[in-house]
């Protein structure tokens, strides 16, 4: 006798066997290799010890700023960022908010599809040059000049020219030179741009590099390549090194720009507590790096801990998972580190609860103010003291 449950079981069957096979056959967007972690994520004891400090802030221009991502100041007390959407911002004294320029094309749908990021921008790194210039480290568009006041921006160099014959595909940390004008900056992947961040990250590659740019003869060195998704950049007190952020890998470079040991590079802090995004100077001289995202076993170890020896598991997941997903597996926790001049933790800043703000990719200290940014949140946190 003819079976209904036995033919649907059957069809069920094949048809799960036919998608497996499928997803199996389809090609892969990563091709990772496999990594063994140096160990678990410190305990949050001693200088990373749990506290509140970062929620006695509040929020600026919620819905108006959405991803202000870096920040720099000028001597009047004007604060410059760039958001999701392309634009450059400048933020008065009197938290007055004015829009300076596009860095790309000034469409609606900016801002709200990834898919339109090359063609609106998105800048990254921004600093003002010893002439007043704005510099901008635009993802896709290149390094360019930009004019606080009127906006007129020049590319100084372009992503399709890249260096040494490699395009850049994912311009992100800046850094200036105050005493040379030298411009450093990072190309986190020359293969993943920003939109795909996610990838970069689960791939876990060692396609990032560190740049320099002279303005007045216009020439491009490579630094350090190989390195894993170099993010922000930070100049010593006295510019004799540079701290360098290789997010994916969490762990945190010293490259020597002067002495017996410059050109050269060594790990200054490995096996971090959290992904390190922008790492700036503190208000007294020590480092500030934002914790993209923290690495907590709470209870299972981190995702992204777990899945780093596993290359199969990542190629699946890269094929099967929409990169939004990942979002869903992000603690909404916040964490600043405060580094010493060697790299080592000397105090830390927590939001437990992601009351302020989460995910923070740089901390800028200027007039007493500390600004928090992020890469993607709709509001611009900040912290207040009583030296304005």
């Amino acid at each position: 006798m003819f079976s209904w449950l036995g033919f649907w079981r059957r069809s069920l069957l094949v048809a799960l066997l036919a998608v497996s096979a499928g997803l199996y056959l389809l090609p892969s967007p990563i091709d990772p290799k496999p990594h063994r972690l140096k160990g678990p994520p410190p305990a949050l004891e001693g200088p990373l010890a749990v506290n509140t400090r970062l929620q006695a802030g509040r929020r600026l221009f919620a819905g108006e700023l959405h991803g202000p991502e870096s920040f720099t100041a000028d001597q009047d007390g004007n604060v410059y960022t760039g958001t999701v959407d392309g634009k450059l911002w400048r933020i008065g004294p009197d938290d007055s908010l004015t829009l300076i320029t596009h860095m790309g094309q000034n469409l609606p749908e900016c801002g709200r599809s990834s898919d339109l990021e090359p063609l609106c921008g998105r800048p990254h790194g921004v600093r003002l040059d010893r002439g007043g210039q704005l510099i901008v480290a635009d993802s896709y568009l290149g390094l360019h000049s930009v004019d606080p006041h009127s906006g007129e921006k020049t590319l100084l160099l372009a992503n399709s020219q890249g260096a040494g014959g490699v395009p850049f595909a994912f311009l992100n940390g800046l850094e200036i030179s105050s005493q040379t004008g030298i411009i450093y900056f990072t190309d986190s992947s020359s293969r993943w741009g920003r939109r795909h961040v996610k990838l970069e990250v689960i791939e876990l590659n060692a396609l990032g590099r560190l740049l320099s740019f002279d303005p007045r003869t216009r020439t491009v060195n490579v630094l350090l390549d190989s390195l894993f998704m170099p993010n922000g950049i930070a100049l010593s007190p006295d510019e004799d090194f540079l701290l360098l952020a290789e997010t994916s890998m969490g762990r945190i470079l010293r490259y020597w720009l002067k002495g017996p040991q410059a050109g050269s590079s060594e790990v200054v802090l490995d096996n971090m507590i959290g992904y390190p995004d922008n790492i700036r100077l503190s208000d007294h001289g020590t480092f500030l790096v934002g914790i993209t995202t923290p690495r907590f076993r709470r209870p299972l170890p981190p995702f992204l801990d777990l899945i780093a020896p596993y290359p199969a598991l990542k190629r699946f997941l890269a094929k099967l998972v929409p990169l939004s997903w990942y979002n869903l597996l992000l603690p909404r926790y916040a964490l600043v580190l405060e580094l010493g001049p060697d790299g080592e933790v000397v105090g830390s800043l927590h939001d437990p609860e992601g009351r302020l703000t989460w995910a923070i990719s740089d901390v800028f200290q200027h007039r007493g103010r500390t600004y928090l940014g992020s890469t993607d949140l709709p509001f611009l946190p900040v912290l207040e003291s009583d030296r304005r």
